[in-house]
């Protein structure tokens, strides 16, 4: 069987699909979140940056204690837990636009970032379990392709509605849909019987050293471009809803040609590699930004 049927196998698998919807749905919620929150926090809560930088901090929380899930997984299927977290995701966006104060705008950022995470950590943990190293990697990077064209799809969403609409109903509208997803997924049984049973441990190796400091690093890298960055963009620069949503657009077009390719490429030339090019590249990038000195 050649690399073209395996992909269609893929394509046809129940957990795929599962996986593929979910995904949609956890995009969307985020996405929608990002693009509206800084104008949100500046034009309606009149956050300043410091009680910003804090909400964003309080967002990775959920991140870090994505770790207890290995423990939820003990009382709950791994995929009904994927399928609950998508309607937490959307009931904390539906309910930002309610609660547009500091205290409303942690808990319904917490809320909606508990939602995201453990439904980010499921769905990796799925998708290893029900695909192997030949197909894995495609699926990944169908999934990021799937989550750029959505990305893309709310873009054009807000732009069109952002005029007729409030925030209040803009966050309503798509925390209702991202929790029908949700609800949808609660009632679908994806899992195959005759899969090996998965360990519900936590494993820790010190030879993963150099992985686990790349993610600590990469968590960095993006509170500077996704909170820092676009915060600085409608606080000091003006930039209405309309034209940071048109940046996260273009941003989404060009990541949704260029995820199918990376995990082609991590099939091609492997996951070392890979890593090594993306953050080599950052570095470069990193240090081309880097203050330079005036005469």
């Amino acid at each position: 069987m050649d690399q073209k049927d395996n992909m269609i196998n893929v394509k046809e698998n129940k957990m795929y699909r599962y996986l593929a919807v979910l995904t949609i749905a956890s995009t969307m919620g985020l996405e929608a979140w990002l693009t509206l929150f800084n104008n949100f926090a500046v034009e309606v809560a009149a956050l300043e940056g410091n009680q910003i930088g804090f909400i964003q901090s309080v967002r990775e929380i959920p991140g870090f204690l994505s770790l207890l899930v290995i423990f939820v997984l003990l009382v709950i299927r791994e995929h009904r837990l994927s399928a609950l977290s998508i309607i937490i995701l959307g009931l904390g966006m539906a309910v930002t636009g309610l609660l547009p104060s500091y205290s409303g705008l942690i808990f319904s950022t917490l809320l909606m970032s508990f939602g995201f995470h453990y439904f980010d950590t499921t769905c990796d943990s799925l998708a290893l379990q029900y695909f192997d190293e030949r197909n894995s990697p495609w699926v990944f990077g169908k999934l990021g392709s799937l989550a750029s064209i959505t990305n893309i799809g709310v873009g054009i969403l807000i732009l069109g509605t952002a005029p007729l609409l409030s925030y209040k109903q803009l966050y309503l509208l798509i925390g209702v849909i991202v929790m029908a997803a949700g609800f949808g997924g609660v009632f679908q049984n994806p899992i195959n019987s005759n899969l090996h049973p998965q360990r519900k441990k936590m494993v820790l190796r010190k030879k993963y050293w150099l992985f686990y400091f790349l993610i600590f690093m990469a968590g960095a890298r993006r509170q500077i471009f996704m909170a820092f960055a676009v915060f600085l963009m409608v606080k000091k620069f003006d930039f209405s809803v309309r034209e940071v949503t048109t940046l996260f657009v273009i941003n989404n077009l060009l990541m949704y040609f260029l995820f199918p390719l990376i995990g082609k490429s991590i099939i091609r030339f492997g996951e070392k590699k890979m890593l090594s090019l993306e953050y080599g590249s950052l570095i470069l990038f990193f240090l081309h930004m880097r203050p330079r000195n005036r005469r």
